[in-house]
């Protein structure tokens, strides 16, 4: 699981974080930045294909590796092409072409987040999955700090002008190392087990079930052109059935779940999409970013990470899901701070680790949290539909992030972000009165 979670954590940032720096850097404005920032609804919109990966078979790999190692290898491969892509397109000239291969990789980091999640809830028990999450998170955040810090760091080393001048060649070299690093998510995949057996046989149990209804679905239509009812029965039993069973479980408590999820990781990410623009904007070179990225940043990750997975064990995943979103709100003030003072880097060391801190501790609860309301039975379409119900309103409105910050400055900007999380709070208070009740 932590080299996994390093595999999927590794792309995020370069189509959205880091590109944003190297996009800043190459002259282009916060505007179409912040509009860019819309390719990240890729991954609000996974759920779309979710049932394709969770019973399409893929010729020979699916009988090789098995359905969720067969999906990963083939994602994995996309992701790295697609990083190459990039590295060879310089935004101040082939912006267009860019965006394409910008678009495919987050195509590619989406399918592989389904087919990952899955994997992971399948591997374990219901107890386990708070420790699953905490060293999938690890990694993720690992590799983040790698896609992040370690980019900077390396396309400023290779860059052949001074350090304030835009030299695409440092970049090149950078997403280049970046695509080869995902070959530790290709290797994981092909030297890991296949999920629990007993899952996996309930797994092939259920095809065969679903492949009887829709045949039966079928025959109830004859007047129907086959090819559409084939069509609506693989809709119904593949697509709504994994859905209604969450309502069913439920029922109407899954209105306030799915607010929760919805909003659960608003403040970060309105804010993250500016957080390179804005160190480039504040006078911090490639270097210093880097540098205190990889130095604070992962040792806070880290910690975060470990301590989200300790406490979701000893305190309950609700509480945990507090705690991270009152300090993910409270970090974007210390940002806002840091606008005001301008080029100071004692005060960037302690806003960047106490955003890692708070970061790391609420993905680590908040994936512990989304994994034990899944059904197995239905593990990657209804993981998918969860992840992507919590990315769809923040990246939209993260795609307006720039026209913000354009209007009201970086100060204001960070404020208003850490404003928008504080209706999460409540939302949390909600379902665990609601659990309350229910017991």
């Amino acid at each position: 699981m932590f080299f996994l979670g390093f595999s999927a954590g590794l792309p995020l940032l370069l189509v959205i974080g880091t590109l944003g720096f190297w996009l800043r850097e190459a002259g282009i404005d916060l505007k179409t930045i912040g509009f860019m920032s819309w390719i990240g609804l890729v991954y609000g919109c996974k759920w779309i294909w979710a049932p394709l990966v969770d019973n399409l078979k893929i010729p020979f790999l699916t009988c090789l590796l098995g359905q969720r190692r067969a999906w990963l290898l083939v994602s994995q491969i996309l992701i790295i092409i697609c990083l190459c892509g990039m590295a060879f397109s310089d935004p101040s000239n082939q912006f267009k072409i860019l965006v394409f291969f910008t678009f495919f990789a987050a195509f590619g980091s989406a399918t592989q987040d389904i087919s990952l999640d899955a994997y992971r809830i399948e591997s374990a028990d219901v107890k386990m999955q708070g420790a699953l999450a905490a060293a999938y998170q690890t990694g993720y955040r690992v590799a983040m700090i790698w896609a992040g810090a370690g980019a900077l760091a390396l396309a400023a080393f290779f860059q052949h002008t001074d350090s304030n001048v835009y030299d695409p060649g440092g970049w090149k070299v950078a997403y280049l190392i970046m695509s080869a690093s995902m070959l530790v998510g290709l290797v994981t995949t092909l030297l890991s087990p296949k999920p629990n057996k007993v899952d996996e046989e309930h797994k092939y149990e259920q095809l065969s079930e679903i492949g009887k209804n829709i045949t039966v679905f079928i025959e109830s239509h004859p007047h129907w052109p086959s090819s559409l009812a084939k069509i609506i029965g693989w809709l119904k039993f593949i697509a709504w059935v994994p859905i209604s069973d969450f309502f069913v479980r439920y029922r109407w408590h899954a209105v306030a779940i799915l607010l929760l999820i919805a909003t659960y990781r608003i403040s970060d990410v309105v804010m993250g999409v500016m957080s390179n623009p804005f160190y480039r904007d504040m006078g911090f070179s490639k270097d210093e970013v880097a540098a205190i990225s990889k130095v604070f940043g992962v040792v806070m990750t880290l910690i975060g990470t470990f301590l989200g997975g300790i406490i979701v064990l000893k305190a309950g995943v609700l509480k945990t899901l507090f705690l991270g979103a009152l300090l993910s709100a409270a970090t974007n003030v210390l940002f806002s701070f840091l606008a005001s003072l301008g080029h100071n880097l004692t005060f960037l060391i302690f806003t960047v680790s106490a955003d890692n801190l708070a970061g790391g501790l609420a993905s680590a609860a908040f994936v512990a949290y989304l994994s034990g309301l899944t059904n197995v039975a239905y593990s990657a379409t209804q993981y998918a539909v969860f992840s992507s119900i919590m990315l769809l309103l923040p990246k939209f409105l993260a795609g307006f992030s720039g026209v913000m910050v354009e209007s009201i400055g970086y100060s204001n900007f960070f404020l208003t972000t850490a404003a928008i999380g504080i209706p999460v709070l409540f939302l949390i208070l909600l379902i665990a009165w609601l659990e309350g009740k229910k017991t």
